[in-house]
């Protein structure tokens, strides 16, 4: 026991320096008023537990739960020091996850080996370009799966075992892409483990109390359940240079959008990082092979991430887009799959594994030092422009004193709030980066939203149901009667350009980037039923109750392990 917590303190020790080095400019900021807004990636001083926020806004519910826990937490604790803190223990945990993983698998490469799979896990073209795209909170929700594995590979038996995976798929489900992937990975290590059929319904109901906030939404948001299909070839992954499709995903590299890409990932270069990379791997797999041969983890894993890696490829191609493209036109939820390139994480439990061998056999030749020194070399030297920020990409930013303002006068009496120019992408002067306009997150009142999303020009998702409505009526001109019988009462104007009705309305605030109209008069009904509001609130809470008690269980199991090795 006293070998497995000093593996763990340096697991955690080793990852705290990577992320630091990795996040490092967005730690020096903490608590300085700057806040994340970085294409997808949005923190700000306050949030509220909206409709909006509970995902039953009448948009898909795309960032469930994760809005709500800031609601709930930022009016503690300022929400950017939040945002980050989580994504900084995400990233760290993630480490040690596939660092134990790891471990537990190839032993005889002691401590070095598991902890060069923890750097591994952490220092790779998926988590760089992840971080380059705003999504924090998937890396959240990645930071699970290596405790995921390990829980299932224990094979739980008894209430506090069964609630510690609760807790698990309720951190993977922080996203609903990350509740995906701890369902897969789960499933794996289950085939590994050879369970029963009975196990698997457990599984599959513990699974399900992670997954409540997004499922829950989806059934009662008023959003569609599916979606378009042209998404499928805006979100395909991206050819790397030298590489194709299969050498890109073989790399964990490829994110749709190539702005979002390291700067050493877009040349030649690309090729030789990817083939330091898979070498590592390609040595470690070896080594499984010949020496570890009747370990049945390693070759599950190794499968899942060979399926994986060849499906995310194919779906780039003419006859997996046509399948993928029907999947998610047709089945609810198929959504979620059109992102091809965040499932490259499934590969990571197996590269853990095969990374940890390969110092194995490099600490043939020399000291664990060096053999760890040497896997480094290969794997973090040819991607430098991870560290510091994704090479000082990303940053914090300092709000204008208008966002505040807005959300200072906006009440949650008055009805929904309308924000215009429709869309949720903005470009502002103050970070001169693409991002999601972090006003609705401010205001204590919900935002009608259509859930449209544009990639590159294109419509992937068109707006619908009422938020479809208000921006048809404030390009028509703004009439107030038409706004209020939507159950409109404030409309957020950013920019010169005021609709034209609106223009005979005294602005409730003005300044630079936003004038606030209030719509005078009764406003219609608007927002989700009571009934969906406190479904949508009980899902949340069994959520959040079920992440708690993982902690609780963590606690009094590690209190009772201190007390073995004090007796």
């Amino acid at each position: 026991m006293q070998t497995d917590r000093s593996l763990l303190l340096k697991l955690y020790a080793v990852d705290t320096v990577v992320v630091t080095v990795v996040l490092g400019p967005m730690l020096r900021s903490l608590g300085g008023g700057r806040y994340l807004l970085y294409r997808d990636a949005v923190s700000t001083p306050r949030s509220y537990v909206t409709d909006t926020a509970l995902g039953i806004g009448g948009a898909p519910a795309r960032a469930v739960p994760q809005d709500w826990l800031l609601g709930v937490l930022s009016p503690v604790v300022d929400g950017g020091i939040v945002v980050v803190a989580l994504l900084g223990v995400g990233l760290v945990l993630a480490g040690v996850g596939f660092g134990r993983l790891a471990a537990r698998v190839v032993p005889a490469a002691g401590h070095a080996g598991a902890c060069f799979a923890a750097i591994v896990s952490v220092w790779n073209p998926f988590v760089a370009e992840r971080l380059l795209q705003g999504h924090w909170s998937l890396l959240v929700s990645y930071g699970a799966l290596g405790w995921v594995i390990v829980a299932v590979l224990d094979r739980p038996d008894g209430f506090r075992d069964w609630l510690m995976l609760a807790a698990l798929f309720a951190w993977a489900g922080f996203t609903p892409s990350g509740s995906i992937l701890g369902g897969v990975v789960a499933v794996a290590a289950m085939v590994a483990s050879g369970s029963s059929g009975r196990r698997y319904a457990r599984l599959a109901s513990t699974w399900v109390v992670g997954a409540l906030p997004w499922l829950v939404a989806s059934l009662l948001g008023g959003a569609t359940t599916t979606s378009s299909g042209v998404g499928v070839e805006a979100f395909g992954i991206r050819s790397e240079p030298w590489l194709g499709l299969p050498g890109t995903a073989a790399g964990l590299g490829g994110i749709w959008n190539a702005d979002a890409v390291p700067g050493s990932r877009t040349v030649w270069w690309a090729a030789v990082a990817t083939a330091a990379f898979v070498l590592v791997v390609a040595i470690g797999g070896i080594e499984l092979w010949r020496n570890h041969r009747d370990s049945y983890t390693w070759k599950c894993f190794a499968g899942c991430a060979a399926v994986a890696l060849m499906a995310v490829a194919a779906a780039a191609t003419g006859p997996g887009e046509a399948v993928l493209t029907w999947l998610v036109e047709t089945v609810p939820g198929a959504g979620l799959l059109r992102d091809t390139h965040k499932y490259v994480a499934l590969a990571v439990p197996f590269y853990a594994i095969a990374a940890c061998a390969a110092i194995g056999v490099f600490t043939r030749w020399v000291p664990a030092a060096f053999a760890v020194a040497t896997g480094v070399l290969l794997v973090v030297a040819p991607l430098p422009d991870l560290g510091w920020g994704v090479g000082g990409s990303i940053r914090t930013v300092a709000l204008p004193d208008s966002f505040r303002q807005a959300a200072q006068v906006i009440t949650a009496d008055h009805g929904v709030v309308a924000i215009y120019p429709p869309g949720q992408i903005r470009r502002y002067s103050f970070t001169g980066t693409p991002s999601l306009n972090p006003l609705p997150r401010m205001l204590r009142a919900p935002v009608a939203d259509g859930g449209a999303l544009t990639v590159d020009g294109v419509a992937v998702d068109e707006s619908s149901g009422r938020g479809a409505e208000v921006e048809a009526a404030l390009r028509d001109g703004g009439d107030q009667d038409r706004l209020a019988g939507l159950g409109v009462g404030w409309v957020v104007v950013e920019g010169g350009d005021i609709p034209r009705e609106l223009r005979k309305l005294t602005p409730a605030m003005t300044s630079a980037e936003l004038t606030v109209f209030r719509i005078p008069g009764d406003i219609a009904p608007g927002g989700a039923s009571a009934g969906a509001r406190a479904a949508a609130w009980a899902a949340h809470l069994l959520w959040l109750a079920a992440l708690l008690s993982g902690v609780v269980v963590l606690a009094r199991r590690d209190q009772r392990v201190r007390s073995t090795d004090a007796g």
